[in-house]
């Protein structure tokens, strides 16, 4: 059965996620500045994480596993290392203030690093990466998550699909963006494959013993398994010791499921290291050398003929064009869900 897909202008599906997250409890500034984040998900193409997330936000809004109105806390240690306590904001919320945090203190200094403890899911990485790339700032900024990868050679989770992205940005044009997780596929590929009847690709996950498998109802009751092998678990536990540990935030297993404890605080972590780039040199410059890296990389002779090679976020970017002139595709009866939600009433 084909889903059914309406198409809301941005400024419409923008007022739309306000109204919801204002109907729980947020004030017009919090939602305004929580949406942005939202909505520019869904322009990038990254729907699982845009307004879609809002039925998961409320649901725990409403069960006070969420603050619909945190006191957001910003420490300065010193004049480029930040401590932000989130007071158990919206996740994306806290990530639009922290972002801006850092890059008001990487004014001053040239760089800076907030570490946000006390906060929540916040989304995909890219729109606080495009955000500061638009003010002329580099980044890389990350978070730890609910658990869902099991150490490498384990057969438990430990931890979780910890988000990490980068951003550099470009004066003439869009900035080179990468948002990735640390799992070699999203449990909903595997959860669609099995309610398929249909394999999976080994190397995905494994099953309930730690043991890889191609069999997608046994990857749902085992673990999914990071990108890169070793390499990647390496890397999940590095975003988790600077996101969780440092930051003063919960870890690994110390982490609350919101899934498994909706009304409980999960106390995640984020770090948002930004680099001020007008320091290094003026627009010219760094157009200049922008072009020529691009052009390097464009150039290279694709190994299927009329395929481009393309720097990472470039098909983000051609989406988000495109959805900007034309609207943004919402399924229809998650439109619908949205409209009751923005009617309903903390």
């Amino acid at each position: 059965m084909t889903q059914e897909i309406s198409r809301l202008p941005v400024s419409e599906l923008t007022a739309l996620s306000i109204s919801v997250l204002e109907a729980h409890g947020l004030s017009a500034v919090d939602a305004k500045d929580a949406s942005e984040i939202l909505v520019l998900a869904d322009l990038f193409g990254l729907s699982t994480h845009g307004v879609s997330r809002l039925v998961s936000y409320t649901d725990r809004l409403r069960l006070g596993g969420i603050n619909a109105e945190p006191n957001l806390k910003v420490d300065a240690l010193a004049p480029a290392l930040l401590r932000i306590d989130a007071d158990n904001g919206v996740g994306p919320l806290v990530g639009a203030r922290a972002v801006r945090a850092a890059i008001k203190a990487a004014e001053q200094t040239g760089v800076a690093l907030a570490l946000v403890h006390g906060s929540n899911h916040f989304g995909p990485v890219a729109p606080y990466c495009y955000l500061a790339a638009q003010a002329g700032f580099a980044t890389i900024i990350a978070s730890n998550a609910t658990l869902s990868i099991t150490p490498w050679g384990g057969k438990e989770t430990r931890l979780g699909n910890n988000p990490i992205g980068f951003g550099v940005p470009r004066p003439d044009g869009d900035p080179v963006i990468l948002d990735m997780a640390l799992s070699v596929a999203a449990r909903a590929k595997i959860r669609s494959a099995a309610k398929a009847g249909e394999s999976i690709p080994m190397g995905w996950a494994t099953d309930a013993e730690g043991r890889p498998t191609s069999n997608a109802a046994e990857a749902l009751k085992g673990f999914l398994l990071p990108v890169g092998g070793h390499k990647g678990y390496g890397l999940a536990i590095m975003v988790d010791l600077f996101a969780g540990l440092l930051s003063g935030a919960s870890y690994l297993t110390r982490v609350s499921s919101w899934q498994d404890n909706p009304d409980q605080p999960q106390n995640l972590g984020h770090f948002f290291l930004v680099v001020d780039t007008k320091r290094l040199g003026d627009s010219d410059w760094l157009i200049e050398r922008m072009s020529d890296f691009s052009a390097i990389v464009h150039d290279t002779q694709p190994a299927v003929p009329g395929s481009a090679v393309q720097l990472p976020g470039e098909r983000e970017f051609m989406r988000m064009k495109a959805q900007i002139a034309e609207g943004v595709d919402i399924p229809s009866d998650l439109l619908h869900e949205l409209g009751t939600l923005a009617n309903r009433r903390t």
